[in-house]
């Protein structure tokens, strides 16, 4: 029986760790999201045409020329796919913690705990 619960904090402290890491990711790519759009703003702002617009900074380095659109775009999509992710791990997670709920030697483990705390976190 020891086993098992040696596996279940396990499983728990990995659940655990993909949702807060995909939680900071989102987190990021909201603010990158919002980065980009401040930027495609300041180029309308400044009476920037179509063209500047869709083809990023004029001055830049071909290489480096990627389209404010497209970067609108791509973080948006990226967003999305975290939101996904994320969603899924919590899930598991979640399902997770009620089974730990259910064994009376996990129900106070410190594990089960944090996991929830996490979840908390993720949810908000």
């Amino acid at each position: 029986m020891s086993d098992l619960n040696d596996v279940a904090r396990r499983q728990l402290k990995i659940k655990s760790g993909v949702v807060k890491r995909l939680t900071k990711e989102q987190t990021l790519y909201r603010k990158e999201a919002e980065q980009q759009q401040r930027k495609l703003d300041k180029f309308i702002m400044d009476g920037a045409e179509g063209w500047d617009i869709n083809n990023g900074v004029p001055n830049a380095q071909p290489a480096h020329r990627i389209t404010q659109t497209r970067m609108m775009e791509e973080a948006n999509k990226m967003i999305v796919d975290s939101a996904n992710r994320l969603g899924k791990a919590a899930g598991e997670l979640r399902d997770l913690i009620i089974e730990g709920k259910k064994n009376p030697v996990l129900a106070s483990d410190e594990e089960l705990l944090k996991a929830e705390e996490i979840l908390e976190e993720a949810s908000t």
